[in-house]
């Protein structure tokens, strides 16, 4: 968090130190990979060059990477098996974008509103506590019991004229009402639910229905699954430098279609492992990535079948069947979390970031006292530059609540809110 290393301009995330494994069981040539690497992130930014340009070539970045992909094929003076590789490799960094842009494909990704995405300059950090240590500083100033955690709110009513059952007073436009029958009475909510939970509840969670422009938002965007794996060893196999394992299927292909058997080939998603690092905090730690409907299966799995399944892939690649399994496994399941319904948000195809816009836009009811807004919108999807990232869910909450006191402070009422 120092300001040397945020001033760090990285262009997305470092080169680690790296060792990649093709399921031959044998170690590919750095040389090859880092030259792969380099042309599929060299294609990737032209991508983001049609920001502004009226006459598309085609629709999505994926079908834009495999077209520029077949013309450099064209010029490989390599034979079959050289090129097949190559392609193999390139295969391997799709699916890594999939994990990045929280997707099952790159073909769903629009390709018009790639470039809005910005890149926020410095180093990735990481909470030694997790994201708790972060709330739990944020919640430090705040007033004892202002917090409540397991309220699950199943409806919000808003535009309506609702009373204090015990304390009478004047009236407020939006009630909040929870699962167990709790209500709560306020000027203004904001919501900072998944759009995964929107795209399957907007139309029973907020009341009234929201209007038909923030409806066609929510349906329009995309919404995927980008999964976590850590496998804990007794003891690494991997070299004590090595920061990441990375998988190529020798027999795959980004202009060939991928299997539709999940239950047979989940795995082949895998991207590779991180290494955790210092290996004295965290011990000998394999975080896996894997994105998109097979994530989704993976979640469906017992860990036993998936520890199973990553064993196979781990001997498979090493060459060596007698690697002594991890005693520890561990993986997050947003798909299946009822309150997230997948991992972040993208532009998908037939979408823009004016439907970011839209999303973030608050309801008023305009024949309320002032107009203000009563129900606001935050959180990763509604951030048009830095969605699905944890700074772009911070600045959506800060927007808001900067949205309210300029409001506030422009009122001619001295009338106070009511929160």
């Amino acid at each position: 968090m120092s300001e040397e290393n945020q001033q760090v301009e990285a262009g997305g995330h470092p080169v680690l130190p790296s060792m990649t494994y093709s399921s031959l069981g044998r170690m590919l040539n750095p040389e090859l990979v880092e030259s792969m690497r380099t042309l599929f992130y060299t294609l990737l930014d032209q991508t983001r060059e049609f920001l502004h340009v009226i006459q598309m070539p085609m629709s999505s970045v994926g079908e834009y990477l495999k077209d520029a992909v077949i013309q450099q094929v064209k010029e490989w003076p390599d034979g079959d098996e050289m090129k097949q590789l190559k392609l193999a490799i390139l295969n391997t960094y799709f699916k890594l974008e999939c994990c990045v842009s929280g997707t099952h494909s790159m073909d769903l990704v629009a390709l018009r509103s790639f470039g809005e995405y910005t890149m926020l300059s410095g180093l990735d950090c990481t909470f030694p506590g997790g994201y708790e240590g972060l709330t739990n500083c944020m919640m430090a100033c705040l007033p004892r019991g202002s917090v409540l955690f397991n309220m699950s709110v199943k409806t919000i009513h808003w535009g309506g004229s609702y009373l204090e059952e015990t304390h009478g007073g004047p009236p407020f436009p939006v009630q909040v009402k929870c699962e167990d029958g709790k209500k709560f009475l306020a000027d203004h909510v904001l919501i900072t639910v998944s759009l995964g939970f929107l795209k399957a509840h907007h139309k029973t969670f907020i009341q009234p229905p929201l209007p038909p422009q923030k409806v066609a938002a929510i349906q329009q965007l995309g919404f995927g699954t980008n999964n976590k794996i850590y496998l804990e060893f007794e003891q690494p196999f991997w070299d004590p430098d090595c920061q990441l394992l990375e998988v190529v299927w020798e027999d795959e292909s980004p202009l060939a279609k991928p299997s539709a058997d999940l239950q047979a080939a989940w795995f082949r998603k895998l991207i590779g492992f991180i290494v955790l690092q210092p290996a004295e905090r965290y011990g000998h730690v394999l975080c896996g990535f894997i994105a998109g409907e097979e994530s989704e299966f993976m979640e469906t799995l017992t860990d036993a079948e998936v520890l199973a399944a990553l064993m196979h892939i781990i001997h498979r690649l090493t060459g060596n069947p007698h690697l002594t399994p991890p005693r520890k496994v561990l993986r997050s399941a947003w798909h299946s979390d009822p309150y997230m319904k997948g991992s972040y948000s993208y532009v998908a195809v037939g979408s823009s970031g004016d439907d970011i816009d839209v999303l973030a836009q608050p309801l008023a009811e305009e024949a309320s006292e002032f107009g203000l807004p009563q129900v606001l919108f935050a959180g990763e999807a509604t951030h048009r530059t830095f969605y699905s990232t944890t700074h772009g869910a911070l600045l959506s909450g800060w927007r808001e609540a900067d949205r309210l006191i300029s409001l506030y402070n422009s009122c001619e009422s001295q009338q106070k809110p009511k929160f």
